[in-house]
């Protein structure tokens, strides 16, 4: 008896792991040796009229003219000299200090007093809201986004749309919004066609999945007219976009190319990340020693700049360790992170999604120590993981943590601990659910928030090409009538095309929602559904012999494994969930033999496989009918689930039992089996709220009672339509 009690929280442990890990990486490169895109301005200084044409050359290599409007942008570092010449005036040496805007002013010169183009005062005001728009673009979307609006407002020329537009673009990458950076970064490109923002579209493209248009844009672009740095990222951007179609071949070769150019020219930073993506690229190709030795490059490099980029890279070799079973390896370069972590965060606070915390990183140390077999450098370890979590609000690592203490226990020997840890995680669980839904209602909101934004700067936009309109209106007043007609029909186009636009990101954003909400509807069911089995187990154990339990455990696992594959679907065909429903209630009447007997009939005209359903909406009706219903009868009860055809593209399925009925099985509820009655359903009628608001109607479900005596019964019926 005790084996078996063993092999069951052995199969709970494993059970709670597939509910998996996930963590975000985000790598920032310390300040030190970064390299900046420079934006700046020249203008006389007299007149504050700006001079095109003018050499703008760093450390005398790089190289590149200011625009009409006397502005420019160049790759730079901190320390780096600037000299400004052009024949008009001497030459003027900037040492660049940060990465905020260079003003350059120079003695005034008569031969260019007549290209005034707009007054000093719009260009400064559009140039400090483009600042403050920078300023804030990691911090707060909506505002930075709202001074990009109102930059337009004050100065709404083709050059500066471009770039308002391509920082706007810059905006949305950050907060991940990528289909509206794609729409930024095109709209730039329309007013001014620069190398650096169809770079960033290229990079849009991929991270918003669409890698065949990705490369395109990379196709599109000339190499030999980009600088140096361009050419790096240019490479670096196409060999990812080659991983994600699995061409490691092609991706390697790319890389390659960048990584050369980075060498002759000391790109330091595009060194060390060209070695490790070259790595990554011949790990998923299998070809473990190449990956070795360029990850072994990039470490040596990563320390070479500063702590911050170093440790990042030890974590990222410290995977690749681990993906190989090479735990001595990754357990060394763990240790060294954590304490290189400790001192990152004497100077800075690191946030809880980046991978460099000391929660995960203690977490990830205790995984290798297990996988391992060393139990007692495990346990300690993940013991200060949930201490980092809970100091820095981490639930979902403190979570993980918890669960995986409870495993090092079990493995131990120490069943009380374990237990206790069990205990702990299923109320982080709930926990966590509670905050989920939380992060649902900031998402929403902070959608909604950008866009109100959105919409203003749509609207500047189309006020632009609608004042635009209206100018060359008054200047062809004198052309034919049809003309006038087209130029009309041009501006309503333009509307029409702009609302249509809006009504797409509408829906974009509604769908977003309804997926998240989907998500955290199905990660609630999950859980629920697998504790409540466990617990049919661990009483059915109780009462019989070892060789039954293990038949009844193989059928369990059997059923765990189906409904754990259909977890992540929003539908499954139907047939699937007739075999899930068949295994469940076999189980259950393996349990309460005594008390019911079922049948599961199919009209043999139905084809299940052209019906959808979604996964584990049949389940719950089928235990309220076993545990609510039959399970509380005096005499032996009768379960009954038929599928059969109403319409050509229409089926029922009905679920009916005798059992005593919602009214009786509801007196004999306590308040806590109410509660967690209501929610059960409550989650299955939001879940079919949102899928029929995504696919038109397509489940409907009745409840009543099944007929007129004591033991009323109750019958539920599910209506699916085809697609």
């Amino acid at each position: 008896m005790k084996a078996i009690h063993k092999l069951v929280l052995t199969l709970l442990i494993f059970l709670i792991g597939c509910l998996g890990y996930g963590q975000n990486r985000q790598t920032d490169n310390g300040f030190e040796n970064r390299v900046f895109t420079i934006r700046g301005s020249v203008y006389e200084k007299d007149t504050s009229d700006p001079i095109s044409e003018v050499n703008i050359q760093i450390n005398g290599s790089k190289y590149t003219t200011t625009d009409f409007n006397g502005k420019f942008t160049i790759e730079a570092r901190v320390g780096d000299e600037l000299m400004v010449t052009h024949n008009s005036f001497d030459p003027v040496y900037y040492t660049i200090k940060n990465n905020e805007r260079i003003y350059i002013e120079v003695l005034p010169s008569d031969s260019y007093s007549q290209n005034r183009f707009k007054s000093i005062s719009n260009k400064k005001a559009f140039n400090r809201l483009i600042d403050s728009a920078d300023s804030y673009l990691k911090t707060d979307a909506a505002k930075s986004i709202k001074f990009i609006g109102d930059a337009l407002d004050v100065n709404n020329s083709t050059s500066e749309s471009a770039e308002a537009h391509e920082l706007l673009g810059d905006v949305y990458m950050f907060w991940k919004q990528y289909d509206l950076a794609i729409s930024a970064y095109k709209i730039s490109l329309q007013n001014v066609s620069r190398n650096a923002a169809q770079l960033k579209l290229a990079k849009a493209y991929l991270l918003n999945n669409n890698v065949s248009k990705s490369i395109k844009v990379y196709n599109t672009l000339k190499v030999s007219k980009l600088s140096n740095y361009d050419k790096t990222l240019y490479y670096e951007g196409l060999g990812d976009a080659y991983v994600k179609t699995k061409d490691y071949q092609q991706a390697t070769d790319t890389y390659n190319k960048g990584l050369k150019i980075a060498k002759k020219h000391l790109i330091t930073p595009k060194i060390t990340d060209l070695n490790s993506k070259i790595a990554q690229a011949y790990n998923e190709k299998g070809e473990k020693r190449k990956a070795k030795n360029y990850f072994k490059n990039s470490l040596n490099l990563a320390q070479q700049e500063n702590k911050k980029r170093a440790v990042e890279e030890k974590v990222k070799v410290a995977e690749f360790n681990s993906s190989n079973r090479d735990y001595d390896d990754e357990i060394e370069l763990r240790k060294q992170a954590l304490e290189d972590i400790k001192e990152i965060e004497r100077d800075s606070e690191i946030p809880n999604e980046s991978a460099l915390t000391l929660q995960k990183q203690s977490y990830k140390l205790g995984n290798a120590y297990l996988l391992n077999n060393d139990l007692d450098n495990a346990i300690p370890s993940y013991k200060n993981s949930i201490k980092e979590a809970n100091k820095k609000g981490d639930l979902v690592v403190g979570k993980d943590a918890t669960r995986k203490l409870s495993e090092a226990f079990f493995k131990k020997g120490d069943t009380d601990k374990g237990l206790a840890m069990i205990e702990n995680y299923e109320n982080l669980v709930d926990e966590l659910y509670l905050k989920k839904e939380q992060e649902i209602s900031q998402v929403a909101r902070f959608s909604r928030n950008l866009a109100e934004q959105q919409n203003r700067i749509t609207s500047l936009e189309s006020d632009r090409a609608l004042s635009r309109s209206k100018y060359e209106l008054t200047q062809e007043r004198n052309k034919s009538q049809q003309v006038i007609i087209y130029s009309l029909i041009g501006g309503l186009v333009l509307l029409l095309i702009t609302g249509f636009l809006m009504y797409k990101y509408i829906k974009q954003q509604r769908l977003a929602n309804n997926l998240l909400a989907l998500k955290s509807l199905r990660s609630q069911m999950n859980p629920h559904f697998i504790f409540n089995a466990l617990n049919s187990v661990n009483s059915f154990i109780a009462t019989n012999d070892e060789r039954t339990a293990n038949k009844y455990l193989s059928d369990f696992s059997h059923l765990m494994r189906a409904v754990l594959e259909n977890s992540e679907e929003d539908f499954i065909p139907l047939k699937k969930e007739i075999e899930l429903i068949d295994l469940y209630t076999k189980l259950e009447h393996f349990r309460f033999k005594d008390k019911f007997n079922y049948t599961i009939e199919v009209d043999d005209d139905i084809d299940l496989e052209e019906f959808q359903i979604p996964p584990m909406l049949l389940q719950p009706y089928v235990e309220n009918s076993v545990w609510h219903g039959l399970r509380y009868k005096t005499n032996k009860g009768q379960l009954y689930i038929a599928v059969y055809q109403n319409k050509k593209d229409e089926i029922s399925i009905s679920i009916t039992d005798d059992g005593i009925g919602r009214k009786r099985s509801k007196a004999l509820k306590t308040e806590h089996q109410k509660k967690q009655n209501s929610k059960g359903m409550n989650n299955i009628k939001k879940r079919v709220a949102i899928l029929n608001d995504m696919y038109k109607d397509k489940v409907a479900i009745t409840i009543e009672d099944f007929q007129n005596l004591e033991d009323a019964g109750t019958k539920v019926v599910v209506t699916l339509k085809k697609d």
